[in-house]
């Protein structure tokens, strides 16, 4: 499996995107022929080799003829890419990121999709960047993308709207449960295209995923940095096996006042609520106090709500929050037949092989008692028939 980690130590934007791509091994010459499939006149585009802060990148550019700067909607977008001869699944993406950019920008703005004007974005160089980004992830063969915590940048940005704060309204929304990295560095790192090109494309946010490294490329963009040089880098590479990755939040509170009815009416509570899982671990804390650590596991989106059950439901003072990657197996349930009746098995898969297999405890249990039988017996026909069906 092929892919593509873009690291966002210094942002991204569209025009980033292709050129890192470009200086990991696409072509240039083919990027052009795949471009020409839009059926959209009024621009040009070239790619050369450039430096920032003494390091080399590629240089993705689009030229733009004086007076082709009109004012779209989404259906003339999207008219544009039906229209083309691009391929079916290329212009499906780059569908999806236009339709994810117009969503952003009618929630910012207070109005509905279809009378967002998307001004800059709508643009022919944005088009190109977007369509640009998905075909030459295609051409490398990319089966899939991965992306470090986003880098947004500090202070404000200088817009049609005046000036706002980074990130802007509509990139902020695009990057909701999406992990952010803290900068020094002032000024829009991250634009609005480059969000909705990675967020939309992205099957997980995290660091570096195990793989063969097999190129590296650097999008260089029109800024020039101060405290790090303005480049987005992806590394290509063969992974195998790769697990599913996603973004949690954990959630700790150290709680030495509480009865242990409370302190399990919480955990119920918080499961109820969403969490992932929620377990406890006996500590000492002060004064030698006995205590347990509370420890909560959500998503991102879930996190407020269930830190504010932390504090509703227990004695606590203050809850820490840290955000972590997290692998995880490929969750599948098959139903088998046993001597004893129907029991589903839980397998977790890494890539195309399966990992681990587990008979479901609750149908191993309602048989147990049902046939007067030990758990163990169950749960032992469950993988013998899981086994053998396999097999």
């Amino acid at each position: 499996m092929t892919t593509a980690w873009f690291d966002c130590f210094s942002g991204a934007a569209g025009d980033m995107i292709v050129a890192a791509l470009l200086d990991a091994g696409a072509s240039l010459d083919r990027l052009r022929e795949d471009l020409g499939g839009l059926k959209i006149g009024g621009y040009r585009i070239e790619a050369g080799k450039v430096t920032k802060q003494n390091f080399a990148a590629t240089r993705f550019t689009v030229h733009v003829d004086p007076g082709e700067k009109p004012h779209r909607h989404l259906k003339h977008i999207l008219d544009i890419l039906i229209g083309s001869t691009l391929p079916e699944h290329v212009k499906t993406r780059a569908s999806r990121i236009f339709q994810r950019l117009a969503a952003a920008e009618a929630e910012a703005h207070g109005t509905t999709v279809d009378r967002v004007h998307f001004h800059e974005v709508g643009a022919i160089d944005a088009i190109v960047d977007v369509v640009g980004a998905v075909t030459a992830l295609d051409q490398l063969g990319v089966d899939r993308v991965v992306c470090s915590p986003i880098c947004v940048g500090s202070g404000t940005v200088s817009t049609e709207h005046g000036i706002l704060p980074v990130p802007a309204p509509g990139t902020a929304i695009l990057l909701k449960d999406v992990p952010l990295a803290a900068s020094d560095e002032l000024g829009e790192l991250t634009t609005p295209t480059g969000a909705a090109v990675l967020t939309t494309l992205a099957e997980g946010f995290g660091p570096l995923p195990a793989l063969t490294c097999r190129a590296i490329g650097y999008g260089a963009g029109t800024r020039d940095g101060v405290r790090r040089p303005n480049m987005l880098r992806v590394i290509l590479g063969d992974a195998q096996d790769t697990p599913e990755c996603d973004q949690v939040v954990v959630l700790e509170a150290a709680i030495d006042d509480s009865t242990g009815e409370a302190i399990g009416y919480a955990v119920e509570r918080l499961f109820e609520a969403g969490a992932l899982d929620v377990y406890c671990v006996p500590i000492y804390m002060k004064k030698s106090r006995p205590g347990v650590l509370l420890t909560v596991i959500g998503t991102p989106s879930a996190a407020d709500r269930l830190e504010a059950m932390v504090f509703s439901e227990t004695t606590t003072f203050g809850v820490r929050r840290t955000s972590a990657g997290r692998s995880k197996l490929t969750r599948e349930h098959q139903t088998v037949q046993t001597p004893l009746g129907a029991i589903r098995v839980k397998t977790g898969r890494r890539g195309d092989r399966v990992v681990t297999a587990s008979p479901e405890f609750e149908d191993c249990r309602r048989v147990a008692v049902e046939r007067g039988l030990s758990i163990r017996d169950v749960m032992t026909a469950a993988l013998l028939a899981w086994e053998k069906a396999r097999s």
